[in-house]
């Protein structure tokens, strides 16, 4: 299962949307660093949204890896993983132009860029799914 590229970008991607997120700063706002454990916490629904969003985006990457015999499967849990995290990047924009003049300091926190390197490894491992995909089907016509 890990011996193949595209679990190794799943994996990658899991570790970025559902453990490096408790442990980093999603945003920084007034000083004040906001990080998953402030989310859990906090009243404000888009936070809320925010956060489930990361772990979902985690759960969905680590299935994708254990789905590593259905192909098939495999692609459209990425694809619908590369929808929801461009759905979390818009929302964590959102949050930030919502922000009254703060939005410079905001960027800085590290969670604003962590769906766009999962979308690059989901990208990566629907290519290499791909790539199996084909061998596969290029063995089949020699028998």
């Amino acid at each position: 299962m890990i011996q193949r590229v595209q679990s190794v970008y799943l994996l990658i991607a899991f570790h970025l949307s559902a453990i490096l997120i408790w442990f980093s700063d999603i945003l920084i706002v007034k000083g004040e660093k906001i990080n998953m454990f402030n989310i859990l916490s906090s009243q404000d629904f888009v936070l809320i949204v925010i956060g489930v969003s990361y772990v979902v985006s985690g759960v969905m990457s680590l299935i994708s890896m254990m789905l590593y015999g259905k192909r098939l499967i495999q692609k459209r849990i990425n694809t619908v993983n590369i929808l929801l995290n461009f759905i979390l990047f818009g929302l964590l924009l959102f949050y930030l132009v919502q922000l009254s003049g703060e939005s410079m300091d905001s960027l800085k926190g590290i969670g604003v860029w962590l769906p766009l390197g999962s979308i690059v490894l989901l990208l990566l491992a629907n290519r290499a799914i791909q790539k199996d995909e084909n061998l596969v089907k290029s063995v089949d016509r020699i028998r």
